[in-house]
Order: structure tokens, then C-alpha cells, then sequence
């Protein structure tokens, strides 16, 4: 008895469907990573071990500085200037985010103060930025 034997065909794995959906999840994640980049104001801020808090649409950033400075989105503003900019912000939105990255060493009464603004101004999402604590 003669058996034939078959010819079979070179079995080849086509990895470009592979590459493409890489290079596709690449691109996705490049896309939707948010880089944050803080103003020029230096703040030492003080360490934290809690999560971050979500970046939202609309937020003002108000530093404050040890000397008891106040920056407002990266502009120097006074007390008064900054309850208007609250006020303003309150009208176009009142879920806007209010971000206070204070120096470790600010007084504790200009924190107050511009959280007090906030809340007067009707914008009560409020959060205090930290750097992560070292472990």
C-alpha cells in the first residue's frame, strides 16, 4: 500500500495586525495622559500621603506664598482682586474647581482667607494641593 504524503503549506503567523493594534493602544494612551504643569510660581507644598484629585474642566489655581503673596492662575492678584475673579468664575460656573496650592510655611489666616472668598462667591468645590510623600 503507497500513501501519499501532502504537501503542506508553511504555516506563517502575519504579526501586522499585531503591530497595528500597538501602535493603536500606543497612540490612545499618549493621547489621553494629561501633563500637568504647574505655573512659575515656587510653593513648597506640603507632603501628602492621600490620592490626587481629578482635574476637572474648569478650576482655578490660587497659590499662595509664604510671604502671603496671592497668585491667581499665575498672576499676582490682592485679596479684593481675587474675590471678583471668584465672583466671575461663580456666575460662568459653580462647579469650577478651586485648587490652593499653599506653602508649607503660608500663614494658616491667608489659606482661610482665600477659601473664605471661595465659599463667598458661591464655589464650593475646593482642594488643597501637596506633593506625594516620599516612602
Amino acid at each position: 500500500m503507497r500513501f501519499q504524503s501532502r504537501e503542506r503549506d508553511d504555516v506563517q503567523l502575519d504579526i501586522t495586525p499585531l503591530v497595528d493594534v500597538v501602535f493603536l493602544l500606543l497612540i490612545f494612551f499618549m493621547l489621553s495622559t494629561t501633563l500637568s504643569v504647574n505655573p512659575g510660581i515656587k510653593v513648597n507644598l506640603p507632603k501628602a500621603a492621600a490620592s490626587q484629585v481629578k482635574k476637572k474642566k474648569s478650576s482655578i489655581r490660587v497659590a499662595v506664598k509664604a510671604t502671603g503673596e496671592i497668585y491667581a492662575d499665575g498672576k499676582k492678584v490682592s485679596a479684593a482682586a481675587l474675590e471678583k475673579i471668584f465672583a466671575r468664575q461663580a456666575k460662568k460656573d459653580r462647579d469650577t474647581l478651586v485648587v490652593i496650592e499653599a506653602d508649607k510655611k503660608a500663614y494658616h489666616g491667608v489659606v482661610v482667607s482665600v477659601m473664605d472668598a471661595a465659599k463667598t462667591a458661591g464655589l464650593n468645590k475646593l482642594a488643597i494641593a501637596t506633593e506625594p510623600r516620599e516612602k
